[in-house]
């Protein structure tokens, strides 16, 4: 029989909360929740970080945490190649907002080096993941033309199985043009993944999603389904 290499259908479970505050104070309890959980089964937790506004407001949420910190590994979904102290950084975002403030050891904080260009920064964080069969939790976001991680419409979202875990992202729609980002098929090797979506601007990619239109984030099919964490006006 031949190799089947076409993804499943995504099964979305849609949480509407009232406000920000509430989407934001779920999503962190959520978190610490899977981190118990897996430490207590394995020990160790493995959670895929996103870059955006309201994931930075819940890592902000988890520096108040307490949590097994030395058990927690971090990887990113996603980075913009700049320099490795630029601003607009995804790790350096999480740093300042979280990472910076907690006793997660350094050598469990897995940055993508995006400073090297995407090219050889995806062959080495590709090696980073190869040891990694499932991350415990992936966070991502939802972008205003349906793009999640650095897949952006139109560009390889690397959505089948024999798909490399990570991508080298070239004339990427928004700035920077070069990014890294992991790659759908990696995105949903996953025992739970979850969208952070807020914002008035999001309500068109929202409507797409739910009418089936194959934006990039619907291309995240892990074997549990993803559970999107959204205010109820997108829904309006």
């Amino acid at each position: 029989m031949p190799l089947l290499t076409s993804p499943p259908p995504q099964q979305c479970h849609w949480q509407n909360f009232n406000t920000t505050a509430e989407l934001e104070q779920a999503a962190t309890q959520t978190i610490l929740q899977a981190a118990l959980q897996a430490i207590s089964l394995r020990g160790t937790f493995h959670i895929v970080l996103a870059g955006g506004t309201t994931p930075r407001r819940v890592y902000e949420s988890l520096c108040k945490s307490d949590a097994d910190w030395a058990a927690w590994h971090v990887y990113f979904g996603d980075e913009r190649c700049l320099p490795a102290d630029h601003v607009e950084r995804n790790s350096g975002m999480a740093a300042k907002a979280w990472l910076n403030h907690v006793a997660i050891p350094l050598n469990h904080i897995h940055i993508i080096p995006a400073e090297k260009g995407a090219q050889v920064a995806a062959s080495n964080y590709a090696q980073t993941l190869a040891s990694i069969e499932l991350f415990d939790l992936v966070l991502l976001g939802l972008g205003e033309d349906g793009h999640t991680a650095s897949l952006f419409p139109g560009h390889d979202l690397g959505n089948t199985a024999n798909a490399p875990a990570v991508i080298a992202v070239e004339n990427a729609p928004k700035y920077p043009p070069q990014r890294v980002s992991l790659s759908a098929h990696r995105l949903s090797t996953a025992r739970k993944v979850i969208f952070l979506v807020s914002g008035t601007t999001k309500q068109q990619a929202v409507m797409d999603w739910r009418n089936g239109v194959a934006i990039p984030a619907a291309a995240i099919s892990p074997t549990n389904g993803v559970d999107v964490y959204l205010e109820a006006a997108l829904l309006a």
